[in-house]
């Protein structure tokens, strides 16, 4: 299918030129397609810029009538120049909620099938300044308001720099109807509210050009980021005890966490006299870095201040208690023979 130039169809076209230019030239790749305006607009301008191919429509059957609409996308995609059009149905657990859980199982249902090759999704900038704001309602610092990267292997997203407007306007270009997902209207969505309320809201208020600031925000803080994460490492890799380091061979205190048991060497730990001794900013960077390697998850703010408590202003307290256990177990960052530890604890 030829492509008009129109204005909206070339900016597409230049995102994905990019992004395949920046990210090893043109090769197969996998497009992850709902049938909406975004990913439709991208289809169409990775037939043309990036190679041969594949459309991926995931079914997550959250709504009547959801394996029609996916038939019809991947008929779309196919008449756009896809070398194939696969439809994937996927069943949609309820952890973390809905959006978490759909989101989980959209992820895995296109890895199932991309076999190696890259998989293209069609956030737009106007996708990262919603995030942006998510990410700085939660509080949990730098990192949370970085947004979505181009390229994460195997996902990329080539349309970070492009409007929604931009590619609702390539469907109606080429004269080809999206589908508009009525999750996308509804308020009972966090993200729909930041869509349809706070944004608007925030440019009446702010005469304009708010999206584009956030992204702007978030590309500076990542660029920033990466440096402070460079730093970070070298502390993270310094502090990691092994027997050369390990405080107990030093005479250093061994029994900071009553009650703590006999150590476990099998988990690895973390000097608290090499963390104590890091600028605030940097130890926070690598622990958790560090609790994600161990399997913590849903770290928020006030996870992270009270660990650090363990490490700058230990008074004695107990452990903290963080997401990534078992239904056996819990997990527990805590604070034992001077080291920081992460413990798996039965659940009461």
């Amino acid at each position: 299918m030829r492509l008009p130039e129109t204005a909206a169809v070339l900016a597409v076209r230049r995102g994905v030129r990019e992004w395949v230019v920046a990210h090893g030239g043109r090769r197969p790749v996998v497009v992850g397609l709902s049938g909406g305006a975004d990913s439709l607009a991208l289809v169409a301008a990775a037939v043309v810029e990036a190679g041969a191919v594949t459309a991926v429509v995931v079914d997550h059957g959250l709504q009547e009538g959801s394996a029609e609409v996916a038939v019809r996308a991947a008929a779309q995609a196919r008449a756009l120049g896809c070398v194939e059009a696969v439809v994937v149905p996927v069943q949609v657990g309820r952890e973390g909620g809905v959006e978490a859980a759909a989101r989980a199982a959209r992820y895995a249902g296109l890895e199932s099938v991309r076999d190696g090759r890259p998989v293209l999704l069609g956030h737009t900038l106007d996708d990262q300044a919603e995030t942006v704001l998510l990410g700085l309602a939660r509080g949990s610092g730098g990192r949370s308001i970085h947004g979505m990267v181009a390229w994460k292997a195997p996902w990329g997203r080539p349309l970070l720099g492009v409007r929604r407007a931009q590619t609702v306007q390539v469907c109606a270009d080429l004269g080809i109807e999206p589908w508009d997902d009525p999750h996308n209207a509804d308020l009972k969505y966090t993200r729909v509210r930041v869509r349809n309320e706070l944004l608007p809201l925030l440019e009446d208020v702010l005469g304009g050009g708010v999206a584009k600031a956030l992204v702007r925000t978030a590309d500076q803080l990542r660029e920033d980021g990466a440096v402070l994460d460079g730093y970070a490492d070298t502390l993270l890799q310094a502090a990691r005890t092994t027997d050369s380091t390990d405080p107990d061979s030093r005479g250093l205190a061994t029994t900071d966490q009553p009650g703590s048991g006999p150590r476990d060497t099998h988990r690895p730990t973390l000097s608290i006299e090499i963390l104590a001794t890091a600028p605030a900013a940097l130890r926070r960077r690598a622990v958790r870095s560090w609790l994600a390697d161990q399997g913590v998850t849903g770290l928020v703010n006030s996870h992270l201040q009270a660990i650090d408590e363990l490490v700058s202003n230990w008074r004695g307290q107990g452990g903290v208690a963080v997401g990534g256990g078992t239904r056996a177990h819990r997990l527990v960052v805590t604070r034992e023979h001077g080291t920081l530890a992460v413990r798996a604890q039965p659940r009461i």
